[in-house]
Parts: C-alpha cells; structure tokens; sequence
C-alpha cells in the first residue's frame, strides 16, 4: 500500500467513506509537505479554508489551498517549488502534473480577488483528471498578518506556517463583505462567520483594513466594518447561502439553525484582537 493509499484509509475510517472531498485533503496534505521540504514557508504562510480545516478542525471540505508572501518581493514564485511537490507525490505513490490557470476564466466562479500578481495553479492527477486542487500564491500581498508554526504528521511531521486565527478571520471577513459575484453566494464564507464567533476568535482588525485599503481602495474603522457586515447579512438570501455550503459539511444538520436573523446576532458577538 502506497503512503498515499495509506493517508486515504485512514481519512476515510475517520469520515466513515472515501469521497472526492477526502482525496482532496490528502492532495492537500502531500502539496503542502512538498513545499516545507522545499524551503517555501520560509517566504511564504498558508491561509483560507483549507488552511482553518487541516490544522484547526473546521468541520467544512475545502478546495482550494491560498499562501501569501511575509514580504513583498518580486524573487518568489510558486512554481520555483513545484518540482518538490511533484517529488513528495511521487514518493507517496502518484505521479502528477501542474497546470498553469488561465487568468480569463477566474472572476465570478472561483477567486474572490485575483491580482495581477497571483499565481494560480490546478495540481492534477496524470490518471484522475477529473481530481484537483488549486493552489495559488499572492506576491504582492497586504500585510500587517500575524503568522505562527504549525504541526502536521501527514505524510511526515512538518511544520507549516499558517497566518494565525485571528488573522486568517480578517482574511474571511474581507471576503464575506467584498466578494461580488453576480449570480452566486458563497456559504463556505458564512459558515466560516459562525465557526470562528463559536470558538470566540477575536478579529485581528489591522489586517483586514489592510486588505481593504490594497484590493478595494478605502478607509472604514470598526462600526463601518459592523455596518457592512450587517448589511450583508441581512440583504442576501439566505437559501442560496445554504444551498452553496451543503455539499462541503460533514453535518448538513448544522445550517438548520441558519437564518438572517441568526447571523446578525453572530455578528453581535464578533469582538477584535487588541
């Protein structure tokens, strides 16, 4: 049995079957042990969903794994690492291609916030092409982000550098209030709302006003941000909210509680890291 085989019965035993979502996070898991052993944590912290799943136990599947330079520089490139994410699949037991995105095709469907200098890129399977994950690195990013190191034992111990919780909540409240996609909603941003206002994670504010400032060109200072957000969530229709995020929880029981009127009382509750 191959490490990859292993790492898919173990996941799957946990989740009780194996599904797309599962092969998924152990793709995720051997792209992320490639970078470590190639050196990128050393410019570069992982964040997003994927990032709040593998290492904080967020209860939700997600596709995506998006990293940030520490700095701003022009001497950093993601694919400077692919040959060592193609290496640790190779040594789990699969051979891999990856495949540049086409810029064009981003926008609505797929990236929130994709800049000019984003690197996005599809990590394929050569015999499973229907099975991906996409990866993409921000050189240019807003900083003011707190990061920390985190632990992994899949396929090895590694450690990955990770923006911390408060950090990575600016990050999703940035994109809950700015995303504009026309015919859509994504779920995965509220249900991240509500997991992080659970577990009492304090919004790091200086972060997100740095996002706002590099990708949207304003100023707002917290009762703006409250404002916003409160508009957003009473303004959107919330069954499309739920329709989005249903097929990437592992307990569809837990958006029976959803409802506009609920998520301005979450919204109540958000308190911001000093």
């Amino acid at each position: 049995m191959t490490i990859y085989d292993k790492m898919l019965a173990v996941l799957s035993e946990k989740k009780g079957t194996a599904t797309v979502n599962i092969e998924q996070e152990v793709m995720q898991r051997i792209a992320l042990a490639g970078l470590y052993r190639g050196g990128f944590f050393k410019y570069a912290a992982f964040y997003g969903g994927t990032c709040l799943r593998l290492f904080h136990g967020l209860p939700r599947y997600s596709e995506d794994m998006d990293f940030s330079l520490i700095e701003k520089r022009n001497d950093v490139h993601i694919n400077d690492y692919f040959p060592a994410i193609i290496e640790e699949f190779r040594l789990s037991g699969h051979e891999v291609e990856i495949v540049k995105k086409d810029k064009k095709k981003f926008g609505r469907v797929e990236s929130a916030f994709l800049k000019e200098s984003t690197e996005a890129y599809d990590i394929k399977f050569q015999t499973k092409k229907n099975l991906k994950v996409k990866i993409e690195l921000d050189t240019d990013p807003p900083l003011n982000f707190e990061t920390e190191q985190l632990l992994l034992q899949q396929p090895y111990s590694f450690y990955t550098r990770c923006f911390t919780l408060p950090s990575l909540f600016a990050g999703k409240m940035h994109a809950l209030i700015y995303r504009n996609w026309k015919n859509r909603v994504k779920g995965r941003d509220w249900y991240d709302l509500e997991w992080y206002v659970r577990w009492d994670i304090p919004l790091d504010f200086k972060h997100l006003q740095e996002r706002i400032r590099e990708f949207n060109g304003t100023e707002i200072d917290k009762n703006n941000f409250i404002e916003l957000l409160k508009e957003k969530l009473s303004n959107t229709d919330i069954e499309r909210v739920k329709d989005d995020v249903a097929g990437f929880v592992e307990n569809p029981h837990d958006l029976d509680i959803w409802s506009n009127e609920y998520f301005l009382k979450l919204a109540d509750k958000i308190t911001f890291k000093e």
